[in-house]
């Protein structure tokens, strides 16, 4: 009687043990993917990125999940100008 008793805390704790860890790896590793966005065309609204210090510009054409990109060391900053300007 003693030892089932020992077995079946030992078999208790370790289920406990298991499910921490499964829940602790869970929330480790985050909510999961974001869902996608389709990218817009938006070739006629004459979006730029530009440099702060050299001047560089990069037209957008296609704007989907924006991650403003560094030039010269700082993020280039996002200018929307009037069409044929």
């Amino acid at each position: 009687m003693r030892t089932a008793l020992l077995v079946l805390s030992a078999v208790a704790m370790g289920i406990f043990i298991a499910w921490v860890g499964i829940t602790a790896l869970r929330a480790a590793s985050g909510p999961g993917p974001r869902p996608r966005t389709e990218p817009e065309d938006v070739e006629e609204l004459e979006v730029f990125l530009v440099c702060g210090e050299c001047g560089t510009e990069l037209r957008i054409t296609r704007l989907g999940e924006l991650q403003v990109p560094r030039h010269c060391g700082e993020p280039m900053r996002l200018e929307r100008r009037a069409p044929g300007g």
